[in-house]
């Protein structure tokens, strides 16, 4: 297998429902082949599947780590909520070390954790969706509960493995 796998984070059921809920409504129709996701890394090679699959075992020997899903921010031509979770860039560090010479130069970037719910739509459909989005908007506790692996095929995503914490 060489296509990419990427490597999300897991939400508690609630969180993730209500961020799929606000990608349903907001990104665009045509272009929406996957629900709403906070990822870690965006390719890494699918070549490495088992030690990819090891890493993500072992960096989950930890306790699900709390979050905050913040107020929506500008992304240009779409819109986000950031995602306030300081225990999640210690297993991107752990993970980022293992495949450091795989990385690709998005993966290499500092985690900037967010769940994009508008993506390529025009400035003013983006504009319009942040002022509806922030004038409603609770900041809201979620659990990060895992780790997800997916392999990329070019379109829906494929699912490859779930890595709770805690084991």
């Amino acid at each position: 297998m060489t296509d990419p796998l990427i490597v999300t984070a897991l939400l508690d059921t609630a969180s993730q429902d209500e961020l799929d809920d606000r990608r349903r409504r907001w990104f665009p129709a045509g272009r929406r082949v996957v629900g709403a996701h906070l990822t870690l890394f965006h390719a890494l090679p699918g070549a490495r599947f088992d030690a990819v699959a090891d890493v993500l075992a072992a960096v989950t020997d930890r306790a699900p780590i709390p979050a905050v899903i913040g107020a929506p921010v500008s992304l240009g031509r779409g819109v986000a909520h950031p995602v306030d979770a300081p225990g999640l860039a210690a297993v991107h560090e752990r993970v980022a070390d293992r495949f450091t010479g795989d990385l690709t130069r998005q993966d290499r970037q500092r985690l900037r954790p967010h769940v994009t719910v508008q993506n390529k739509v025009d400035a003013a459909t983006a504009r319009t969706t942040l002022a509806e989005l922030t004038a409603e908007h609770v900041p809201w506790t979620a659990t990060i509960t895992g780790l997800g692996l997916w392999h990329y095929r070019g379109g829906p995503w494929e699912g490859a493995g779930e890595f709770p914490f805690g084991g």
